[in-house]
C-alpha cells in the first residue's frame, strides 16, 4: 500500500497559503496545465478564509504530494449543503499508494461532521483511471453531460 507511512492528511487554514500554492503546483503538473499563472497571494488567502471553500493536502516530510479543493453549495431543496470536489490530484510518483483514497475519506469525514448532505465530484468519461478510482472509493456514478459557457477569456 503506502511506501511512506508518514503521509499526513491536513485541512488547510487561512494561515496555509504556501501549502495551498504547493498544491496548485501539483495540479499544474498532474493536469498538464500549459502557460499557467499563479494567482497572487492575496486572492489565495481570501479563498482560504472562506467557510465555503476547503483544501485538504497530503504531506510527506512537510511537502505537499497531493490534495483536493472543494466548494460548499447551499441548496433550496434541503437545509443541508452539498460539497463539490473541484480538483483532486496526487503527484505521479505517489499515485496508487492510497493517498487519493485517504483524501476522499478525510473530506467525507469532515463533511459528515459539519452536516453536509452529499459530497460529489465529476470525472471525464474518457478518464478511465479517474472513473476506476472514484468507484473504488465507494462513490455512485451518474451518467450526465457537462456543459459550460466560456466567459472572460484572456
Amino acid at each position: 500500500m503506502l511506501k511512506d507511512m508518514s503521509i499526513i492528511i491536513k485541512k488547510l487554514t487561512q494561515k496555509d497559503t504556501n501549502k495551498f500554492k504547493e498544491l496548485i503546483r501539483v495540479f499544474e503538473v498532474v493536469f498538464e496545465m500549459k502557460n499557467f499563472m499563479m494567482p497572487d497571494d492575496n486572492h489565495l488567502q481570501q479563498l482560504l478564509e472562506k467557510d465555503s471553500f476547503f483544501v485538504f493536502v497530503a504531506l510527506s516530510t512537510d511537502k505537499v504530494v497531493g490534495g483536493l479543493t472543494a466548494y460548499t453549495l447551499e441548496q433550496y431543496y434541503s437545509k443541508l449543503p452539498l460539497v463539490y470536489i473541484y480538483d483532486l490530484a496526487v503527484k505521479t510518483e505517489f499515485q496508487r499508494q492510497g493517498i487519493g483514497k485517504r483524501l476522499i475519506s478525510a473530506i467525507k469525514d469532515y463533511c459528515g461532521e459539519i452536516g453536509v448532505e452529499e459530497v460529489f465530484v465529476q470525472a471525464e468519461e474518457i478518464d478511465g483511471y479517474a472513473l476506476e478510482f472514484y468507484h473504488s472509493t465507494g462513490a455512485t456514478a451518474e451518467k450526465v453531460v457537462h456543459f459550460y459557457y466560456q466567459l472572460n477569456t484572456k
